[in-house]
C-alpha cells in the first residue's frame, strides 16, 4: 500500500455533488481536498451530445450497469439502474431535465427532521446556481442569473410536433407555462408548478452541460486540487469513532490517503449505502453476516430507498414527428452532419421535450409528472435505443411521490460487488391508488381533442380498453424507473429514523457526511438532478461554516 498523504477533505464522488463540493471547498484556498472518482473521463462524444443519452444508457465504460432484484411489486421482473461511473456522475448520463421539484417537497424536509431545508431556504440555492438562458416576456433572448449551471430554454430548436401537447394541456384544464420551474402567475387557485411546459435543460450551446463542466472543469486549475480518477473506494477508515481517511485501489494498486477534517461520501444513493456497510457503518446483523467489524451500529443505512415509477404509451401519428428525421439511416446521417457543423438540429435537442405537473382526481397538490415526447422508440437488449421509423410520440405519467421505500444492502464483504437493490415498489395501498388516478390521467390526456386529431392509431398495449385492474395490471408489468434513487442514507432527526442530521453528518461517526440525493428524507417531485446539486451547494457552505465555529462532530 502507497504512503498516505494528508488533506483537510476527502471526497468520495465525483458526480452531481462531488463536483458542488470540490469546487466551493477550494475556493478560498484554504483547504487541501482529495477528489476520488471511480470512473475516467467525460471528454466523449456521446456524453457531449445531448440525444446521446441513449448511448450511454448501457455503456460500461461511464455507467455502473445495476440491476435491482426482482420486485415483487413489479410482477417479479428485475429492473436495470444505470448510474454515472465518469467524471460528472449521473449528471454526465442523464437525460439534463432541469427540474426543482415542486415547494412542499422541501418543506416536508423540514418537517422530517432536516431542519432549515424548507422551500424558502432552498429556494435561495437555487437562484444563485442558475443562469437560466430564455425568452423574456416580450420574446428577447436574455439570460437570467449568472449561477454556474446553465439551464436553457430550448423550445425553438424542439420538434414542431410538440405544439399539440400544449394545445393537450389546455384541453385537460392545466395551465400552459414558460418555465416549469416558476410558479404560475394565473389563474390564482392553481398549485405551485401545476401545468405543461417545454422541458428546461443543462445544456450549453447544443452540448451537455454536467455538474463536471458547471463546477469541476473552473476547480482544475486550483493547486489546493487533486483529482483521482478510475479508482475504487473500498472502504472509509474509522478510528476511534472517527472517520479519518479512505483506502481505494487504483489498478492493481492500493492507497491509504488521510483527511484531517473530514470525509465526504458522495457516491450517489447506492453506492453511498454500500461504502458505508462495506466501512462497518449500518445495520449490524448484516455487517455481521459478512464478517465485517461493526464501527456504528446504524440501523437506517441503506433503508428508505425511494424512486420515481413512470408507465409509457406509443401512438403512431398522422404527421411527422422526430421519426421522421431519426428513424433511416439517411436520416441519421443528416442529423449526425448537422450537429457536427452546427450543434443543432435533432441531436442538440435533449429526449423529453414536454413535461409538466398536474393533480389527479381529488388532489390538493400535483401528485403526478407528465412526460410527452414526440417520437417513439423500443431498446435493444444491448441497451442500445431504436427509434421506429414510423411516425410515433409517446405519453408517460409519473407519480411524484411514492410512499413505499426499500433498501440497499451489500452482497458481501467483497467491496467490488455490487450491492443488492430492492426497490419493494407498489408496496403500500396508496402508493396503488396513485398508480390507478395516474393511469386515469393518461386516458384523459389520449382523448383530448388536440391529441386525437393527430392519433394515427393506439398501440398495444392500449391503454383505452383497460378497466381498474387492467391499469394497476398494466403498471405491473411495463411500468419502470426513471432512474431517480434517493433517501438511502436520509436527514432525520435521529440514528432511529435516519443515518444524518441536519448539516449531513452520519449519526455516531465523527467528521464524515454524506453528501448526495441518499441524503433526501423523501423524493421531490420529479427529476432530481437539480435538487442534488442544490443540496451540495448547501452541504458546502454548512461544512465551511462549521469548520469555523469548530462544529465538525454531531
Amino acid at each position: 500500500m502507497s504512503t498516505s498523504p494528508s488533506y483537510d477533505f476527502i471526497i468520495v464522488g465525483a458526480g452531481s455533488a462531488g463536483c458542488v463540493l470540490a469546487d466551493k471547498l477550494t475556493r478560498c484556498g484554504r483547504h487541501k481536498v482529495l477528489l476520488i472518482e471511480a470512473g475516467g473521463t467525460d471528454r466523449r462524444f456521446w456524453i457531449k451530445v445531448p440525444l446521446g443519452y441513449g448511448f450511454t444508457f448501457s455503456d460500461p465504460a461511464v455507467n455502473w450497469r445495476y440491476d435491482a432484484e426482482p420486485d415483487p411489486g413489479l410482477d417479479g421482473r428485475a429492473a436495470y439502474w444505470p448510474r454515472g461511473r465518469v467524471l460528472g456522475g449521473s449528471s454526465s448520463i442523464n437525460a439534463m431535465a432541469y427540474v426543482r421539484g415542486l415547494p412542499h417537497d422541501f418543506d416536508d424536509w423540514d418537517t422530517a427532521g432536516a431542519t432549515g431545508w424548507g422551500w424558502d431556504t432552498v429556494r435561495q440555492t437555487f437562484d444563485a446556481l442558475e443562469s437560466n438562458d430564455e425568452y423574456d416576456a416580450h420574446g428577447r433572448w436574455h439570460r437570467r442569473g449568472d449561477g454556474p449551471v446553465r439551464v436553457t430554454d430550448m423550445r425553438d430548436h424542439m420538434h414542431p410536433f410538440t405544439r399539440h401537447f400544449l394545445s393537450a394541456a389546455q384541453d385537460m384544464g392545466w395551465p400552459a407555462m414558460d418555465d416549469m420551474n416558476a410558479a404560475p402567475a394565473t389563474p390564482s387557485n392553481t398549485p405551485p408548478g401545476e401545468g405543461l411546459a417545454h422541458v428546461r435543460s443543462t445544456v450549453k450551446n447544443g452540448m451537455r452541460w454536467s455538474s463536471a463542466d458547471a463546477f469541476l472543469r473552473p476547480a482544475k486549475s486550483r493547486p489546493n486540487l487533486t483529482i483521482v480518477s478510475n479508482a475504487h473506494v473500498e472502504n472509509i477508515v474509522i478510528e476511534n469513532g472517527a472517520a479519518t481517511g479512505v483506502r481505494y485501489r487504483r489498478g492493481q494498486q492500493k492507497h491509504h490517503a488521510r483527511a484531517q477534517r473530514e470525509v465526504l461520501l458522495s457516491a450517489g444513493a447506492v453506492n453511498s449505502p454500500q461504502l458505508l456497510q462495506h466501512s462497518g457503518i449500518g445495520p449490524a446483523a448484516v455487517l455481521q453476516r459478512h464478517g465485517i467489524a461493526v464501527h456504528n451500529d446504524l440501523s437506517q443505512v441503506g433503508q428508505g430507498l425511494q424512486d420515481h415509477l413512470a408507465v409509457s404509451h406509443f401512438f403512431w401519428a398522422n404527421e411527422p414527428t422526430l421519426n421522421a428525421k431519426l428513424g433511416n439511416w439517411m436520416g441519421q446521417m443528416r442529423a449526425g452532419l448537422t450537429y457536427i457543423l452546427t450543434r443543432r438540429g435533432p441531436l442538440a435537442v435533449p429526449v423529453n421535450q414536454c413535461s409538466g405537473f398536474a393533480r389527479t382526481a381529488g388532489a390538493d397538490q400535483p401528485d403526478v409528472q407528465v412526460y410527452c415526447n414526440p417520437a417513439s422508440y423500443s431498446t435493444q437488449a444491448s441497451g442500445k435505443p431504436q427509434i421506429d421509423r414510423d411516425n410515433g410520440f409517446l405519453l408517460c405519467v409519473q407519480p411524484c411521490r411514492p410512499t413505499s421505500r426499500g433498501e440497499i444492502t451489500i452482497r458481501s464483504a467483497n467491496p467490488n460487488d455490487a450491492p443488492l437493490i430492492h426497490p419493494n415498489s407498489l408496496s403500500t395501498p396508496e402508493d396503488r391508488a396513485t398508480v390507478l388516478r395516474a393511469s386515469h390521467l393518461l386516458q384523459s390526456l389520449a382523448q383530448t381533442p388536440a391529441i386525437t386529431r393527430v392519433t394515427r392509431e393506439r398501440r398495444d398495449p392500449d391503454i383505452m380498453t383497460m378497466d381498474d385492474d387492467a391499469l394497476l395490471e398494466n403498471f405491473r408489468t411495463r411500468a419502470g424507473t426513471v432512474f431517480h434513487p434517493t433517501c438511502t442514507c436520509r436527514m432525520g432527526t435521529d440514528a432511529t429514523n435516519s443515518v444524518l442530521d441536519a448539516r449531513l453528518r452520519v449519526h455516531g461517526t465523527r467528521g464524515l457526511r454524506v453528501v448526495d440525493a441518499s441524503a433526501f428524507p423523501n423524493i421531490t417531485s420529479g427529476n432530481t438532478n437539480a435538487p442534488t446539486m442544490m443540496l451540495a451547494a448547501r452541504a458546502a457552505d454548512l461544512i465551511l461554516m462549521d469548520q469555523t465555529d469548530n462544529r465538525t462532530s454531531p
